[in-house]
């Protein structure tokens, strides 16, 4: 039976990322320590996968974890995407999580349907997000008997693995969690298997999430 295999991965830490900030579309570039995160990650998915095709959101802190990951030896030709790009948080770039809860409650995922549908000024909703995202896993996962890693943001992941688990929108953003420079490997072939989940490589203490 022919099988795709996904291999999801998140961008290595940024000072953002540290300052629990909301990234978005911001061109953020990695701390020391997200490069480190990335050249572990590289080594990897090259001890473990057979990578036949890299795809990474065109984004600043996706494309040098991509670029690390592959001078790491995980060596694949690379196509970079703004369907992998993180939401578009719009006027809310930059703020913490705290202080946007506090100013903008009509984003607190309790807050329900609402905030799936909410656009920030000049940004996306939580549903607008999702269908760009899933539309991008349709396009990597067109090649049977394909290995794929996607590197990409914390919100693309928790809409992916939201819809394997046929969760909502709001359940998926809320019941998940990604370290920077984690593994997510999903199997696709008459269904999605999720293989591995948030693990990350090297690191006695993960990176919190943070943003996305």
């Amino acid at each position: 039976m022919s099988a795709t295999t996904v291999v999801l991965v998140r961008h290595g830490e940024t000072d953002w990322n540290r300052q629990s900030r909301i990234q978005g579309w911001a061109p953020s570039r990695l701390t020391d320590r997200g490069r480190e995160q990335a050249r572990r990650l590289g080594r990897h998915l090259a001890d473990a996968y057979d990578i036949d095709r890299l795809v990474a959101s065109d984004l600043q802190r996706t494309r040098e974890t991509a670029a690390l990951i592959r001078e790491a030896g995980a060596d694949a030709d690379v196509t970079f995407d703004r369907v992998w790009r993180e939401r578009d948080f719009g006027v809310l770039q930059g703020f913490t999580k705290e202080t946007i809860f506090e100013r903008f409650p009509e984003y607190e995922a309790d807050s329900g349907v609402i905030a799936a549908r909410e656009r920030p000024e000049r940004g996306e909703s939580l549903l607008d997000a999702r269908e760009r995202v899933l539309d991008g896993f349709e396009q990597v996962t067109e090649v049977d008997d394909d290995t794929v890693a996607v590197v990409t943001h914390g919100g693309p992941i928790y809409f992916l693995l939201g819809h394997v688990r046929d969760q909502d929108v709001l359940t998926a953003v809320t019941d998940h969690s990604q370290h920077n420079c984690s593994i997510n490997e999903l199997r696709i072939s008459d269904d999605i298997e999720i293989r591995r989940h948030n693990e990350t490589v090297g690191e006695s203490v993960p990176v919190p999430a943070a943003d996305d």
